[in-house]
């Protein structure tokens, strides 16, 4: 059994920063060595990592791979490499492809392509449809990471907005419920509002997105879910919280008292409504980005322990997919390559600790969603790592891009963090630049 040392890093893990090495051996996490502690034997490779951080492999509850059926946008294996290069090893994927993933027949074909194609860990949701409720039980939880909920707009028959089928749904599982929150009446409402103001135009300005799908939109169906979640006793994760109005609706308990809990993306935490003037609608996504205090808020709530999740959203569209304004430029945007590094970047500001971003990026996802042995660095679970360098100054530039539709809203954006390494499950996917696209992760365990 070969055994690799990741020697003298900063280990960044379970709120602390502590220099020590991690010896990887069969897979697994097979020793952390802080505080003094000696090797129990000696390593086939030594990997230098002086002025490094080493953290857990990043897991993402939330992206958007579009296979099947959507891969001239983007595919498992291309998605997988650009995951691998930004330090994330885990992924859990959306069921709006085509078919959707809201029969027994499509979760299983999809799980076969994740199988087939994935470089990192992954996992995907079942789509809740307004009728499909009395199949949830027959999934398996120790596979399935959770039921996806459009209370929202989506494509296919996955828009739930009757409240008997909701109030079935969530009655219907003791499964982790994902749901994607925006009341359509009132942002059907708003569009009629701008399509009359701006008649004489083509499209409604970009600018206008985030008052087409407002803060009373997001507000409304997310307490909705809430009191639906309480009433049945219900697990629910709110996804891509955008708005400072909706932090109301969570607690900064901990997350073992939790049974309702947040998630904010890389996008809300990032941009804010003046970005619209110079990146238009390349950072257009559902819900919108809104406005600085919103951001602010969001990023205040990720501290306070409101938010509990950070992810992507990752969801690429070709280009020309994106042209037009608010109402017909796709949302959507490739995040997974620089979704760390961009959180490096605002603990660089001081926004955040790095401890802060290991818990949301990492552990929290695992306590949340249960996942088996990984989150952690810890003895005995899985090797999954990433061992990141600051102060090594690159730019993004189109050749850098591995998502298969080839752009992104950092595209000429200098980062000071570098991920220099990913490991999935002790082996090395990522490394100064290659993907080793022939490695296949593992399917996630929940328990």
């Amino acid at each position: 059994m070969r055994r690799t040392l990741i020697h003298n890093a900063t280990i960044v893990n379970e709120g602390q920063s502590v220099r020590g090495s991690v010896v990887i051996e069969n897979g697994r996490i097979a020793e952390v060595l802080t505080h003094g502690k000696p090797l129990s034997a000696p390593c086939d490779e030594t990997i230098d990592a002086t002025g490094c951080c080493l953290l857990p492999g990043i897991i993402d509850d939330h992206v958007h791979f579009r296979d099947p059926g959507l891969t001239h946008k983007a595919d498992i294996l291309t998605e997988s490499r650009a995951a691998a290069a930004g330090g994330v090893t885990s992924i859990m994927d959306m069921p709006n492809t085509n078919p959707p993933t809201v029969t027994f027949d499509a979760l299983n074909a999809k799980l076969d392509l994740l199988n087939e194609k994935c470089i990192v860990n992954h996992s995907c949701y079942f789509g809740a449809t307004n009728s499909n409720y009395k199949d949830f039980h027959k999934l398996d939880k120790h596979r399935v990471c959770g039921i996806k909920l459009f209370m929202g707009s989506s494509t296919g028959n996955m828009l739930v907005d009757r409240i008997n089928s909701l109030q079935n749904i969530f009655n219907g599982t003791d499964m982790l419920i994902a749901a994607h929150c925006e009341d359509p009446a009132i942002i059907k409402e708003n569009t009629a509002k701008y399509k009359a103001m701006y008649a004489e135009e083509d499209d409604v300005p970009i600018g206008k997105h985030p008052n087409i799908r407002s803060t009373a939109a997001c507000y409304a169906s997310s307490g909705l879910a809430v009191k639906l979640a309480e009433q049945a006793d219900a697990r629910l994760h709110i996804l891509h919280v955008s708005t400072a109005k909706e932090l109301r609706l969570f607690k900064s308990t901990s997350l073992a008292e939790k049974h309702i809990t947040a998630e904010a993306c890389i996008a809300h935490l990032f941009y804010s409504l003046s970005d619209y003037r110079t990146l238009d609608t390349r950072i257009k996504c559902n819900p919108a980005i809104k406005r600085k205090n919103d951001r602010d808020a969001l990023r205040a709530a990720v501290n306070s322990g409101l938010i509990d999740v950070i992810a992507t959203d990752h969801a690429p569209h070709l280009l020309a997919d994106k042209e037009g304004g608010a109402l017909k430029a796709a949302s959507g945007m490739p995040m997974i390559q620089f979704s760390l590094v961009s959180m490096l970047e605002l603990a660089d500001e001081g926004i955040f600790t790095l401890e802060t971003i290991v818990e949301k990026m990492c552990h929290a996802p695992a306590e949340i969603y249960r996942i088996n042995e990984r989150g952690y660095i810890r003895e005995g679970y899985r090797a999954d790592l990433v061992l990141v360098r600051p102060n090594a100054p690159w730019k993004v530039t189109t050749d850098k891009i591995l998502s298969k539709c080839g752009w992104s809203p950092m595209e000429g954006h200098t980062f000071n963090w570098k991920v220099e390494k990913t490991f999935a499950n002790g082996h090395l996917i990522y490394s100064d630049g290659t993907v080793d696209e022939s490695y296949r992760g593992e399917e996630l365990r929940f328990n």
